[in-house]
């Protein structure tokens, strides 16, 4: 009798969990589209193409593996024993150490250069393991991965008290990814398919705290990249003038407008200002407490508001438009990340005042 409860208790559970991953499967779709849509946008990632590009093959990959762990789950067809999905397996960490060290190291250059490419060898090299290799060998280049990912933030924790809650919710996708790794390692021990929904519900965990971490900060990875520039870098100001190239670029901001220009980026204004990308970087960090991406966003909603109140016919899509926001969801999500209320609801108050 005890041990049918205990088979009944375990197919319960097995059940359940088997669901949860199900579910978070859709979730995992779903929100792979929403983030390359929004978040990967070319505007995002003007200075970092690279980035740009490996974290759209990250969400290309990681959606290649939901599929898989779908179509196991609920079909019953071995995806997961494919040569695509253990080529796809191996391509996960690559990928994200490709999208994270432009961010985190962005003095070095930002396009792939030969010596990289090693990271895709055991991508090519995986077809050839043996099937009770593949995945733990796998895992154990993950964790490597993350180790350097940990040593890399590590550099930054001087700045945590600026990205306290955004660092907590990304290192709940840290302590998922070492979780995965460890169960990576004994999935063979564990009964039948719980292994693959538990890592199924990982993926989709992961994809949902990324998607709050960026709910509260849509502009997380610039700024990382603008603080990880000051912190690795040794001062580039030495032989600039500083007093008189903030006061062109105020000239250039105020007098010029130069912030309506949607393609603005962080090298065409150095340019503008005859100095360097790393120089005006560290220029705003140093001087103006703030990196490039936060100062243009300020600097186009400070506009807007002015718009806004002084030109009541005008509509919110033309005001975004016109002060160098390249979509209105961008403008949306800008003002209600500075001003805390969207800008209708700002028209809306300063009428009523």
């Amino acid at each position: 009798m005890m041990s049918a409860n205990t088979a009944s208790a375990t197919h319960f559970y097995i059940l359940a969990v088997t669901s949860l991953a199900l579910l978070l499967i859709g979730f995992s779709l779903f929100s792979a589209l929403a983030l390359a849509l929004t978040h990967f946008r070319r505007e995002n990632y003007q200075d970092q193409p690279l980035a740009r590009i490996m974290g759209l093959i990250l969400l290309l990959a990681l959606s290649g593996l939901q599929l898989a762990h779908f179509v196991w789950l609920y079909l019953g067809h071995a995806w997961v024993e494919t040569t695509l999905y253990r080529m796809t397996l191996f391509a996960v960490a690559p990928a994200f150490y490709l999208f994270s060290q432009p961010l985190l190291h962005p003095q070095n250059q930002s396009q792939i250069r030969w010596p990289q490419l090693w990271h895709a060898l055991p991508v090519v090299a995986s077809p050839w393991l043996p099937n009770g290799m593949a995945l733990p060998l796998a895992f154990i280049a993950g964790a490597f991965y993350l180790l350097w990912l940990a040593r890399s933030l590590s550099a930054l924790r001087h700045e945590r008290a600026n990205f306290h809650l955004e660092i907590i919710m990304l290192g709940g996708v840290f302590v998922i990814a070492i979780g995965v790794s460890a169960l990576g390692l004994i999935q063979a021990a564990l009964p039948g398919k719980l292994f693959f929904s538990l890592y199924a519900i990982s993926i989709g965990a992961a994809f949902l705290l990324v998607q709050l971490t960026l709910g509260l900060r849509p502009q997380l990875s610039a700024e990382v990249s603008a603080v990880a520039q000051e912190s690795y870098a040794s001062s580039t100001l030495t032989n600039v003038d500083c007093d008189a190239a903030l006061s062109r670029l105020n000239t250039l901001m105020q007098t010029e407008r130069a912030y309506e220009d949607a393609e603005l980026s962080l090298s065409r204004l150095a340019t503008n200002l005859g100095i360097s990308a790393h120089q005006l970087s560290e220029l705003m960090n140093a001087r103006l407490g703030k990196g490039f991406s936060r100062y243009l966003r300020e600097q186009r909603i400070s506009a807007a508001k002015t718009m806004l109140w002084n030109e009541p016919s005008a509509s919110v899509l033309s005001v975004g438009l016109s002060v160098g926001f390249a979509a209105q969801s961008n403008f949306y999500e800008a003002f209600r990340e500075i001003e805390g209320m969207t800008p209708g609801q700002y028209r809306k108050l300063r009428s009523q005042n």
